[in-house]
């Protein structure tokens, strides 16, 4: 039974030596087959530098650029509204009416008061024109002028106090029109015709400019700071075009000419606005857009070939030939196109060696034979 157990376990032994001498010879002659084989003959290209007027593609939202609400500044019942919603209005139409009853009687009222005054003070000045000649050859006493001339005082006094009062109710009086402060579009109307309304009851409605129109964006500040030190001094009025969510291009690019002072802790952006003309009402207040902002100036930056790009789940990706001819991966970054190539944003420089033809011949970390592409029939 022993000696059985043992011719087992040499023979087990014995299969194991022969499987690995077995691998072992195929492995050897493999390599023997692979050192035959010539290398695979790939064309390369090197990095090189274009003038390139950046771009930088953002999500923005379209702004009104007056958004006001229209108040009632005296109290009453609103009586009268003479728009609908949606309207386009012009600064100065009138919008609501307050009930002007009680404010018209206050000016009448207020208008009566200065007419009787001024009548009052007419009165007094004739007598105290006679007042003063006779004072002056002793017929009246010097106490009998001062009070004449006290009650004209008065009288002039009282007669600007009444004229306040009088342009006061006729100020109140034309609030009674509430008019659009500025051209724009209407809004909801947030209280309809009946109700009492005051300064306090919050907007009647809302008006929101249409032309021109604002459009706010966010830039990376990496972004930002890169796009100012390409453009200097030139670092406003860049161009910027805008797409609907349908990737539709907006008839009209705008300009930006304004650039927040700060940095969004939150998200690390700066806030950029582009103002753009809106003759036909296309653009609304809240809608969400894309736009493309070009910087001024061109910037040499590295460019590489279309063709010469893959991309998998982990990105974009290149194979650069190093000082021994053997391929190497390389993962890019790139920010949009130019002409056949793309433009890099980050993993490689003026002069690298990249492979454009013969990518499929690659075996990883064996050498190539390097055709130059200049060089390609």
């Amino acid at each position: 039974m022993k000696k059985n157990i043992i011719i087992i376990i040499l023979l087990v032994f014995a299969a194991i030596g022969i499987r690995f001498g077995i691998s072992a010879y195929n492995g050897m002659k493999s390599a023997a087959q692979r050192k035959q084989q010539k290398a695979p003959m790939v064309t390369v290209d090197y990095i090189k530098d274009a003038d390139i007027i950046r771009s930088y593609d953002a999500p923005g939202r379209v702004v009104a650029k007056y958004r006001v609400d229209v108040l009632a500044r005296i109290n009453g019942y609103l009586q009268k509204s003479y728009f609908k919603e949606g309207d386009f209005v012009k600064a100065g139409q009138t919008l609501f009416l307050i009930e002007p009853a009680e404010y018209s009687n206050a000016a009448s009222v207020a208008g009566a008061d200065v007419s009787n005054l001024k009548a009052q003070l007419e009165y007094a000045e004739k007598q105290l024109a006679r007042a003063k000649e006779l004072v002056a050859k002793d017929y009246i006493a010097k106490a009998q002028y001062d009070n004449i001339l006290s009650q004209r005082d008065s009288l002039r006094a009282q007669l600007a106090s009444a004229q306040a009062r009088h342009r006061d109710s006729n100020r109140n009086l034309s609030y009674t029109n509430v008019k659009a402060p500025v051209d724009g579009q209407i809004g909801i109307i947030d209280v309809t015709v009946g109700n009492y309304v005051s300064p306090s009851s919050g907007p009647l409605t809302t008006i929101n400019s249409v032309n021109p129109i604002y459009v706010t964006f966010p830039l990376e500040a990496a972004d930002y700071n890169s796009l100012a030190n390409a453009d200097g001094a030139d670092n406003q009025q860049r161009k910027v075009e805008l797409y609907f969510s349908d990737s539709t291009k907006y008839e009209y690019d705008g300009i930006q000419d304004f650039t927040d002072n700060k940095i969004d802790e939150s998200t690390g952006t700066v806030t950029l606005r582009a103002t753009f003309k809106n003759p036909n009402n296309q653009l609304l207040h809240g809608e969400f857009v894309n736009v493309k902002l070009y910087a001024n100036r061109p910037v040499k930056v590295p460019i590489v070939p279309i063709v010469a790009v893959q991309e998998n789940q982990a990105g974009k990706y290149v194979y650069i030939v190093d000082e021994n001819d053997i391929p190497q991966l390389v993962y890019i970054k790139v920010s949009g196109q130019h002409n056949d190539n793309w433009i890099v944003k980050d993993g490689l420089k003026t002069g690298d060696r990249i492979i454009v033809d013969g990518i499929q011949k690659i075996i990883p970390g064996a050498k190539v034979r390097i055709k130059n592409k200049e060089d390609k029939s």
